[in-house]
């Protein structure tokens, strides 16, 4: 079993609550959470931005993070979104369990 944290920047909290209701429905994600409000300071084609997004955190499976990342660029409004996966070494064993029964194709051994 190999779960993942999924890291995703976006526009407002709008918009990360649209992903998350199609990535968790698609059975992508056993769960999805939204932090509406954050600051984010970068380069944008060599311009200073600083703007207010929302973070979307996704609950997933390495198994399916070729797929959930694919819809969500499919779906989200960036050129280029911050799609960051993270390995997640250790958790709850009954919630973990729970995760893997909410995604497609995922069993726990």
């Amino acid at each position: 079993m190999k779960p993942v944290i999924v890291y995703i920047t976006c526009k407002d909290e709008v918009e990360a609550l649209r992903i998350a209701k199609v990535i968790v429905s698609e059975k992508l994600a056993a769960c999805a959470n939204v932090i509406p409000a954050m600051k984010s300071v970068y380069f944008w084609k060599e311009e200073m931005q600083i703007d207010q997004e929302a973070i979307l955190i996704l609950k997933s499976h390495e198994a399916l993070y070729q797929d959930l990342e694919a819809k969500v660029k499919e779906i989200h409004s960036y050129e280029t979104p911050a799609i960051l996966c993270l390995p997640l070494i250790a958790g709850n064993r009954d919630y973990l369990e729970w995760m893997a029964g909410e995604m497609i194709g995922i069993w726990v051994g």
